[in-house]
């Protein structure tokens, strides 16, 4: 059983440039959780509660994956509790909660207060080593604290994206892994295998930084009739698993709506680069 009305304290939190998210209650505000949530505990286990996080799991299914952190309350002041980048959260949505009494007593959701994330905006300028893992809070629609995360072998990092009239040219630098021979960006065809239109990327010095363009007559040509997504990925060498090209490494956990790219037409289509509700790149066509 999970409370989610408003009496939910507000959180504080501040992330650092490593990924670690410091959060504070304000101590009267987790006192008074504690009180309606664990009328049934003992006063001692009262005094300790604990945040709790929890991933999102698919529709229909239950919670499985879970942390939890510890609060620091020191006399009048706030509670404070701190997620350490290690170990790192599983990929996915993570709902903030207070716990304020034992295991079997209901878990308060905790709404969003100010969240200071300048540490993140730029991000996508330090090389990552494997695992990339990211993390970014987030207000949900509902007005309560979530934590989105990712967390990924290796990572291709959007830097610019320029649509053209005949072509889509996008700019990009690998995380935790470098490019060797027989590296190519691969575009497949959602919802099947085939069809993949592959792309030679260009790459930098460092064997890191790459650029590639998409042909737009191409990339129509290659589409069924009823139109399609392609997703984005790259293999950064002949043998080499693929990775999904995104845009992470900021402060913005939801950049689907927010980040409109213009259209172009090409062969009787219309192609339009999107970011999913994952953050990664896909190029649509639409016939018409």
């Amino acid at each position: 059983m999970t409370t989610e009305t408003g009496a939910g304290a507000r959180v504080n939190c501040v992330v650092d440039a490593e990924g670690r998210i410091a959060l504070e209650l304000p101590t009267a505000a987790t006192a008074a959780t504690a009180a309606t949530a664990a009328t049934a505990a003992t006063a001692a286990t009262a005094a300790r509660p604990h945040l709790l996080l929890r991933l999102r799991p698919k529709k229909g299914e239950p919670v499985t994956v879970r942390r939890t952190v510890p609060l620091d309350a020191a006399g009048d002041g706030p509670a404070r509790a701190v997620l350490e980048p290690l170990p790192a959260l599983e990929e996915g949505r993570w709902d903030v909660f207070l716990q304020a009494g034992p295991d079997d007593t209901a878990p308060v959701r905790l709404r969003q207060g100010l969240r200071d994330l300048r540490a993140l905006v730029d991000g996508q300028l330090r090389d990552r080593p494997s695992p990339v893992a990211v993390r970014i809070p987030y207000a949900t629609k509902e007005g309560y604290l979530a934590v989105r995360a990712w967390l990924r072998t290796a990572h291709a990092e959007v830097a610019r994206i320029d649509v053209g009239d005949r072509s889509t040219a996008v700019t990009a630098r690998l995380h935790g892994a470098t490019f060797e021979d027989g590296a190519v960006v691969r575009l497949r065809m959602r919802g099947s295998d085939t069809p993949e239109c592959d792309v030679r990327p260009v790459t930098d010095g460092d064997r890191r930084g790459f650029r590639f363009t998409v042909d737009h007559e191409e990339l129509a040509a290659g589409t069924p009739a009823e139109g399609g997504v392609w997703d984005v990925f790259v293999h950064p060498a002949a043998d080499a698993s693929p990775v999904r090209v995104a845009r992470l490494l900021d402060d913005v956990a939801d950049r689907k709506a927010s980040f409109v790219h213009p259209a172009a037409r090409a062969a009787g289509a219309v192609l339009r680069p999107y970011y999913t509700l994952d953050n990664d790149l896909s190029i649509r066509v639409a016939r018409g």
